[in-house]
């Protein structure tokens, strides 16, 4: 129930007015049956914006992170994210991908949407990242469609650090492709080839959509590669003035 008021009362009505968003491609999205939204991620505003404009619900797998904060942010975002129906999935530990994935077949075999970023984190600079093989195997395991879909915008619109979106960002544009068929590769979601081809071809659709620069690397990876060095800089002891 709380969802249909987040989107249709609270949260819903402002998103539309303030942001105007495009909307392209929405006759994809299939009207009824399970089926996947695999998306690029840009920013936070992503998980507030795509669910505004669907005229289904769709469900979410989220960080464990957003449900867990403290101060008045971090339980502002808690509420919101539970709310909303999103499913918490923890990412640590060897068991953490399974479990997302059992969430997420969960939600498909209710009949429902579900929303899936296959770079497994934001982006934190605008492109795109190679995608995490979870996508492939629900789709694969589940026989249901995915939709391509990028979000155009709100990386302006909310860098990574900002707190609140700019009203001056820009306008965004939420963008649907055609809906991806696997059928192909049904009984072969054990398959590593098999997996990793689906989820290339996702991204490729995602790259199609969004235009990016794509980066053949997990976005995860490189985030740690350039905190490293910033993090040891932050450990380094100031000069001694004589």
């Amino acid at each position: 129930m709380f969802y249909y008021i987040l989107k249709y009362v609270l949260l819903g009505p402002p998103l539309r007015m303030l942001f105007r968003p495009r909307i392209e491609g929405l006759r994809h999205v299939p009207a009824h049956g399970a089926a996947i939204i695999a998306g690029n991620h840009l920013s936070f505003s992503d998980h507030l914006l795509m669910p505004a404009i669907l005229r289904r619900r769709i469900t979410f797998l989220a960080k464990a992170e957003y449900f867990t904060g403290r101060g008045p942010k971090g339980r502002l975002t808690a509420f919101f994210f539970r709310g909303a129906g999103q499913i918490p999935v923890d990412r640590s530990g060897r068991s953490a991908g399974q479990a997302a994935i059992a969430e997420g077949l969960g939600v498909l075999a209710r009949g429902e949407l579900l929303g899936i970023y296959p770079e497994g984190t934001r982006s934190h600079d605008g492109r795109l990242y190679k995608g995490k093989v979870g996508v492939a195997v629900m789709a694969i395991r589940a026989g249901v469609p995915v939709v391509p879909c990028a979000m155009l915008g709100t990386f302006e619109l909310q860098p990574p650090g900002r707190k609140l979106p700019r009203i001056d960002g820009g306008r965004v544009t939420i963008r649907f492709g055609e809906p991806l068929d696997f059928s192909r590769y049904a009984g072969l979601d054990g398959e590593k080839a098999a997996v990793r081809a689906v989820t290339d071809e996702i991204m490729y659709a995602i790259l199609g959509l969004s235009g990016q620069e794509y980066v053949d690397r997990y976005a995860a990876a490189v985030k740690a590669e350039q905190a490293g060095p910033a993090a040891r800089r932050r450990r380094l002891p100031l000069p001694r003035r004589h």
